[in-house]
């Protein structure tokens, strides 16, 4: 059975970690929160979730023999306080978990391999194939399921899968089938802790350990420019520009000039 390991308040009671207290547990958590402003405000809240676990009812006839005869049922009587004004005594019951449809995601991690195979076998010696879908989903959201039929003579058989199985700790229902036999082995799945994922924040560094670590940088030495705008000054003089500095020539055969000309001169003509 998979306990929680911290400790339980009426703050952090749940329909899942519910089933792991016992009634003689809710009677102390409620008188520790009696004074907190939440518990009134929340009332049914918190009501709904032991009633979940729980049956409630309420002793209306405070005398001993009414009192005996709840404690007989199984009953474990006590008095909570409601609100500022009222007082009421309240006859407690953890709902047994007997039958196949008692099972619900809430209550299946709290019970062992061990009494699931008492449930099952109160199943009206029905096989795995005979519960509904659901109920074998519920199941295995915290057993490792696995079943075989075979001839009964040949179940026990050395080396076979009922004796590894048994020999790695699993519970086994034996249901037979005439000259057969079917073998329900179920085994508490093992917890698995959510992994924590580091926030962004987590993983920058800060402000201050930035600044250090540019402190500690080594500064970079200055290189020289030898190419400065003092040097290209140098190279140029004015003086030295002349018309022939602007000059564009083109390598081109004195004849085809020739042509170019009179072809102006007849276009001129014929304005």
């Amino acid at each position: 059975m998979k306990q929680d390991k911290k400790a339980l308040t009426l703050k952090t009671l749940n329909k899942s970690n519910v089933w792991n207290i016992q009634e003689n547990d809710i009677f102390r958590m409620w008188e520790a929160a009696e004074k907190d402003a939440d518990l009134k405000d929340n009332m049914r809240h918190y009501q709904d979730i032991v009633r979940s676990a729980f049956e409630i009812e309420e002793v209306k006839i405070d005398k001993p023999e009414v009192i005996k005869k709840y404690e007989s049922r199984g009953f474990k009587v006590g008095q909570v306080r409601l609100d500022d004004a009222t007082k009421v005594k309240w006859a407690l019951k953890k709902r047994p978990i007997m039958r196949v449809t008692d099972l619900t995601y809430e209550n299946i991690h709290h019970i062992s391999a061990a009494k699931l195979i008492e449930v099952l076998e109160r199943n009206f010696g029905g096989g795995w194939e005979s519960l509904s879908q659901s109920i074998q989903d519920i199941i295995e959201s915290s057993f490792d399921i696995s079943t075989t039929t075979l001839p009964t003579e040949r179940l026990h058989k050395p080396g076979g899968m009922y004796e590894k199985k048994v020999n790695d700790g699993y519970e086994v229902l034996e249901i037979t089938k005439g000259t057969w036999t079917e073998a329900i082995f179920a085994k508490e799945k093992p917890e698995v802790e959510k992994p924590r994922y580091k926030s962004d924040s987590d993983n920058k560094l800060d402000d201050d350990d930035i600044s250090d670590s540019m402190e500690d940088e080594e500064e970079l030495p200055e290189v020289d420019d030898k190419y400065s705008a003092e040097d290209e000054d140098e190279d140029y003089d004015e003086d030295k520009l002349t018309e022939e500095s602007y000059r564009t020539t083109f390598d081109a055969d004195p004849e085809d000039l020739n042509l170019e000309a009179e072809d102006v001169s007849d276009e001129d003509g014929e304005f």
